[in-house]
């Protein structure tokens, strides 16, 4: 699944461009630049598609052609383990959704993580549904029918399954030729979500079928089997049923065993309106007219033929007014489909990648999609960016259809990825399977990686590999340096708390572990294994000592012993360098990195098999590797070195400030990779919040960087000195106004010196370096080109629609807000309730916040819960409030008042509220605002975003540690610098 960044992420920053928009998981950075902010996890280096023999050579793109480039993937590393080579101290979770203050970070054996599950009996297992459903799209309800054939394992008197909001109006079980009545009481278990049928005799061992007739609701929660409204051409509200299984929810649609090692087979049957479309997992197999008892009408029955063994989650089906297009150039036919609010045509793009892309995965897996058809369909109203349903691919209608007249380069690249993301779940996710939720990551980390490796497959000039660095691993770091995160492999045990681990951890830090698996095989070894992996459970269900052995058995290399560390515990370390010139020698340290600073002896204890990778003049040696807590390594040359080539692993790296000013100068010299320069800014960066660096110090080295040439590199340094300046937020106006100016100097010669115009002789890459570095001069206060952007929305508003091209327009919108006042607010707004697209809407509500006016931000918080904007927007003008002092105090006033009303319109889908509740909480920074947080919610019930919530109060903590530190060193060198006025 591909989840939507804009509520899981950090949300705006203090640059406003459209650039490298990627759809992520909340990650908790301090800020993160709005470029960077909205795709999918994705994952890095593979860049050809093997063939079922030996493939070619994965080669990485150069932007400097005096380093000698290897990719991540290119050759195995050779390494010697000690014995032991780590201590398995376990991150032991008694209860994930406790807060972080009473989460057990430490010490002791590895748990059994099915300890404890709620898991149903297995008294029965289910082999086959037959599901007929019937919506009303009157009364907002469906009535259903379910016969559900399954294995009795042993003599039983009660079948108990999951069930939430639905009525069962009768349960009857036949086994053999004998009906067993079930008796006059179901049960249900609130809490758990199961209903349990008592029956009056017992079942013996043997095959069974079970009967059931139930009605449910056709929600608006983005749940299940919901409603989704959209306007018509003519101006109508039109209604389309739609699902959303994942994590939990098919218990929503029809009682059924919802856990996924619970695979079995499924025939749907679909009862709607002869003019309706009705699309499900697998292809038509029948259509008759029936009588419908709801409606007193004829209407059609639409049966699918059964699916393959598959788990609940993946199943799918919807009911609606729908055009298509379709594309035949793949084995398997291929649609794309979208209400009447959408122009069909905007689905080309995605239509024929897909087709290209499932050719692709095919070489790689070497397994063939097995369904009879794919169709993607564009869903008004949808929680998540996408949902991977097998043959049937859900997303947000901006994650689908793309106008390429309307949206920037960009958007394309998120869309691409998007496709490729779910794609790659066809095989990842839905043949083979986690077995439960601690494997999550075998769906979302391999998702991650595949959709990297495609994207850079068919569009090579977009460079994506070295964006892995400032995107995917940055997220995982980011997150992961927080007390509250979680293992890769998370103790899940009850519902409540899956939907909290879709996060920056299980996919990006998930795909980093396999960059570094893949690293240290070599990339046909690795890719031989995934092969033995997806042949070998094929339809069945996985746990990671699958992979591993997969792995091994390709490879005969210990994988499951060295890799295991990095899964099984949270956190990650950083490495601390220190040089003796003597003998030419560098000492190693690893410890555990907290943003906090404040590392306890008894959350220090898990030693990382670290590859160290170290870069010299000589090329890249793999096969150095810090086993223990330090170590000392001959270098033959101490003049020019770096650790962590290219950044292929999980680590952050402390060198001593002499070593940064002279890697400083290498990177000048072109000694360095774009990864390698990206990497080390962001690791000098994080260094300096966790207090192993002086802020200055940092603020220095971005300074130093003003010949950078990379796309990549510039926009680190520019989300860096936001990191900085979203902490310093509540500081002195002199400070803050001192940084912004410093902003300016830094970028806005090389703004001037590319301009703001595009054409179509631009690359993918400029085009999104250009949109970069105007919006952030701009919004640093560059006057020229606030005054060309004043100008260019001017002209928009009048009606000049070529006025703002596409990757400037949110840049453009957030200066005529921060720089404007009413007028141009009720412009955006206008526009935002007039605009047919959805990419240009969602433009208008992430910057609308950007006006810091006291009436205007009431007019913003009132927006969210007017009505106007769908819940699964509400995020996205609440989040531009963020990017100025006074919406971050407003927005956490409004949640306090509106709690109630909050709650009860997101209580039906807890990522979203979890988001909602990071987004007005963690841009905090003093002592008194994190006070005010803990106070507010320590009489609520927060089991269901207990997670983002901790994390968001460790995101306050580190930022109060870090002013505490260098408030003083910041002011002095803006002032040393002559940034104050």
């Amino acid at each position: 699944m591909s989840l939507r960044a804009a509520y899981r992420a950090e949300l705006i920053s203090r640059v406003s461009t459209p650039t490298r928009v990627r759809l992520r998981p909340f990650t908790a950075r301090p800020t993160i630049s709005l470029w960077r902010q909205n795709h999918i996890w994705r994952s890095p280096a593979l860049t050809s598609p093997p063939s079922y023999g030996p493939s070619p050579r994965l080669a990485n793109h150069s932007s400097i052609t005096s380093v000698s480039r290897s990719s991540p993937f290119e050759k195995a590393r050779s390494i010697t383990l000690s014995r032991p080579p780590v201590r398995h101290c376990s991150y032991r979770r008694h209860n994930m959704c406790r807060l972080a203050g009473d989460i057990d970070h430490t010490g002791g054996a590895t748990p059994d993580p099915t300890e404890g599950r709620e898991l149903l009996p297995t008294n029965v297992i289910p082999r086959h549904y037959d599901v007929t459903l019937e919506p009303n799209f009157e009364k907002f309800t469906f009535e259903g029918k379910a016969l559900i054939d399954f294995d009795v394992q042993e003599e039983s008197q009660s079948i108990s399954l999951h069930t939430i909001e639905l009525d069962i109006h009768s349960a009857h079980v036949k086994s053999g030729e004998t009906i067993v009545n079930s008796s006059s009481a179901i049960t249900y278990d609130e809490s758990k979500q199961v209903s349990t049928i008592e029956l009056k005799d017992a079942i013996p061992k043997g095959k069974a079928q079970l009967e059931l007739k139930f009605t449910g609701q056709l929600n608006d929660q983005m749940a299940g089997f919901y409603r989704s409204t959209y306007k018509k051409p003519d101006g109508t509200e039109g209604i389309l049923a739609t699902t959303q299984m994942e994590a939990n929810d098919c218990r929503r649609a029809f009682p059924c065993f919802d856990e996924p090692m619970h695979k079995a087979k499924f025939t749907i049957t679909l009862i709607a309106d002869k003019h309706l479309t009705c699309l499900s997992n697998m292809d038509i197999a029948s259509e008759s007219e029936v009588h419908s008892e709801l409606s007193g009408s004829t209407k059609k029955a639409v049966k699918f033929n059964t699916t393959p063994l598959m788990s609940t989650y993946l199943v799918a089906f919807i009911i609606g007014e729908l055009n298509y297009i379709e594309t035949n150039s793949f084995r398997v036919p291929i649609r794309v489909y979208a209400p009447p609010s959408s122009d069909i045509e905007h689905g080309r793009f995605s239509l024929n990648l897909a087709a290209r892309t499932l050719e692709y995965y095919e070489k790689i897996f070497g397994a063939e999609f097995p369904l009879p058809k794919m169709d993607m369909v564009a869903i008004p109203d949808f929680a998540a960016g996408a949902m991977e349903n097998w043959g049937l691919i859900t997303y947000r209608v901006v994650d689908l259809m793309l106008d390429e007249k309307a949206s920037g380069a960009a958007m394309k690249e998120r869309v691409a990825e998007v496709v490729q993301h779910e794609l790659a779940h066809q095989w990842f996710g839905n043949l083979v399977t986690m077995d439960w939720w601690e494997g999550l990551w075998l769906n979302e980390g391999f998702a991650t990686l595949m959709s990297w490796l495609s994207c850079n497959y068919f569009y090579p000039e977009w460079k994506v590999w070295e964006n892995y660095v400032t995107d995917n691993l940055q997220s995982a770091l980011g997150l992961d340096s927080l007390r509250s995160s979680h293992p890769i492999e998370v103790p899940v045990k009850r519902a409540s708390e899956v939907d909290q681990i879709f996060d920056a951890i299980s996919y990006s830090k998930g795909s980093c572990v396999l960059r570094m698996i893949a690293t240290y095989l070599g990339e046909e070894t690795f890719l031989e294994g995934v092969r033995r992996y997806i042949k070998k459970h094929a339809y069945g269900n996985t746990r990671t000592e699958d992979l591993w052995a997969a792995l091994e058995d390709a490879s005969g290399k210990p994988v499951r012993e060295i890799m295991s560390t990095w899964t099984k515990n949270v956190g990650f370390p950083v490495v601390q360098v220190s040089e003796n010139e003597r003998d030419s020698s560098i000492r190693v340290k690893q410890n555990r990195f907290l943003r906090t600073g404040d590392t306890k002896p008894e959350e220090d204890q898990v030693l990382y098999p670290v590859f160290l990778g170290l870069r010299t003049k000589d090329g890249v040696d793999e096969s150095l590797t810090l086993t223990k807590r330090e170590d000392v390594f001959k270098i033959k040359d101490l003049d020019f070195f770096k650790l962590n080539a290219n950044h292929t692993s999980i680590y952050r790296t402390c060198y001593t400030p002499e070593r940064l000013t002279k890697l400083g100068q290498s990177a000048k010299e072109g000694l360095l990779t774009v990864e390698d320069r990206a990497g080390m800014i962001a690791d000098a960066g994080a260094l300096a919040v966790s207090g192993y660096q002086k802020t200055s110090g940092v603020l220095n080295l971005l300074k130093g960087f003003d010949t950078e040439e990379s796309f990549v590199v510039w926009s680190e340094i520019i989300a860096r000195v936001a990191t900085v300046q979203s902490a310093w937020v509540f500081e002195d106006a002199a400070v803050k106004d001192g940084l912004e100016a410093f902003v300016k100097e830094l970028i806005s010669e090389r703004a001037h010196k590319l301009g703001w115009s595009f054409s179509d002789k631009d690359g993918h890459v400029e085009q999104q370096f250009k949109a970069m570095l105007f919006g952030a001069a701009g919004m640093a206060g560059d006057q020229k080109i606030i005054a060309a952007a004043k100008e260019m929305f001017k002209k928009y508003m009048a009606g000049d629609k070529s006025a703002i091209h596409p990757n400037i327009r949110g840049s453009v919108f957030s200066m005529a807000l921060k720089y404007g006042g009413q007028e141009e607010y009720e412009a955006v707004l206008n526009f935002f309730r007039t605009s047919s697209n959805s990419d240009e809407r969602n433009t208008a509500l992430r910057c609308i916040g950007r006006a810091k006016e006291p009436a205007l931000i009431q007019r913003t918080l009132e927006l969210v819960l007017s009505g106007e904007v769908k819940s699964q927007d509400l995020y996205l003008p609440a989040s531009g409030l963020r990017s100025h002092a006074e919406g971050i105090e407003a927005l956490f006033s409004w949640l306090t008042e509106k709690w109630p009303e909050i709650h009860k319109r997101l209580s039906g889908n807890p990522p979203i509220l979890g988001s909602m509740v990071t987004i007005c909480t963690s841009s905090f920074a003093k002592p008194e605002q994190l006070k005010k947080v803990e106070e507010f919610f320590k009489d609520i019930d927060t089991k269901t975003f207990a997670q983002p919530l901790a994390q968001s109060k460790d995101a306050i903590r580190s930022k109060i540690a870090w002013l505490e530190r260098d408030r003083d060193d910041v002011a002095a060198w803006v002032r040393e610098n002559g940034y104050s006025k």
